[in-house]
């Protein structure tokens, strides 16, 4: 029978240790773990998700700090502000929301923050250090490392002699994927768009990770028979039944994709949950990191 992997109860199992670990370290040292959460300006979406974060954060005991700045921000406003945040003893995790507004330029403003406080995982620094598989000074991305934990409930620490396929190159996901992969011993390949007979690649995989954006792209026959299936997609479509409504899927065709696969995430409800539970994960392990204490640690990879 195939299992379908619940993202939200392993998320629970993770924050519940990331709540443990933050009052013993707040016990022990009297500091709380600071994260600060910069948004600018008006999207509804990414509002919604700062205040999911938000909460969480307080809800882990941390001290949520959030910086709401307007729409015309300017680019050197938005480098100061990281610059105090890097220079406060009291954050130790300073996460700025995607997408900014058009006239501003991430990327200098995500290499501006402090590897040490780059919760998300998107410094080039902490991304080589991923490449180096050195996941003890350096913070993973956070959706790549949740999808890892999947990984490694369906097959263990060592993946040795197991084929893994990831469809998608983004910095902000694929290959940290592939290289996470490629660290506990997979042999990794990854496709994109311009990847020939897809299909046939795909059903080398004894592992197949997708974070495409294509709602529904890989088919059952894509599966190899037996195969554990992560979907990183989230795609709203609207529906057949009524007209005007829509629903939210991944990149698999999930149900059809759910006779052949032996382990496979749903959409919403797989990889989705765990995004916020790794940031709060990085977030205490900074903490743990700038206070001094290497005599315990957050090891996400143990879950």
């Amino acid at each position: 029978m195939t299992v379908i992997i619940d993202g939200k109860q392993t998320a629970a199992s993770v924050l519940d240790a990331v709540k443990e670990t933050a009052a013993k370290l707040e016990s022990e040292t009297g500091k709380k773990a600071g994260l600060a959460v910069v948004i600018v300006g008006d999207d509804p979406a990414s509002h919604s998700y700062v205040g999911a974060k938000s909460r969480m954060a307080k809800e882990c005991g941390f001290n949520s700090i959030q910086h709401t700045l307007t729409a015309d921000t300017t680019q050197d406003e938005l480098a100061d502000l990281v610059l105090r945040l890097n220079d406060d003893p009291d954050v130790h995790g300073i996460l700025v929301q995607l997408p900014l507004p058009t006239h501003l330029s991430p990327d200098p403003v995500i290499q501006s923050i402090r590897p040490e406080k780059d919760v998300d995982g998107l410094n080039a620094t902490n991304a080589g250090k991923v490449s180096i598989g050195d996941t003890k000074t350096g913070l993973v991305s956070c959706t790549p490392a949740g999808a890892m934990i999947f990984v490694r409930r369906a097959h263990g620490q060592d993946l040795s002699g197991l084929n893994a396929l990831v469809i998608g190159r983004s910095n902000l996901f694929g290959k940290p994927m592939a290289q996470l992969l490629l660290n506990a011993n997979a042999t990794v390949m990854i496709a994109h768009s311009t990847t020939k007979d897809l299909p046939a690649l795909c059903r080398t995989a004894d592992i197949l990770v997708v974070a495409v954006g294509q709602p529904e792209m890989v088919k059952a026959g894509w599966i190899k028979p037996g195969a554990t299936v992560i979907d990183v997609g989230i795609n709203r479509i609207e529906t057949l039944e009524r007209s005007g409504k829509s629903r939210l899927v991944g990149d698999v065709a999930f149900k059809e994709c759910l006779e052949v696969a032996d382990v496979i995430t749903p959409v919403p409800g797989g990889v989705g949950p765990m995004t916020i539970a790794m940031l709060m994960a990085n977030t205490v392990t900074a903490a743990i990191r700038a206070n001094g204490y290497p005599h315990f640690t957050f090891a996400w990879m143990e879950f």
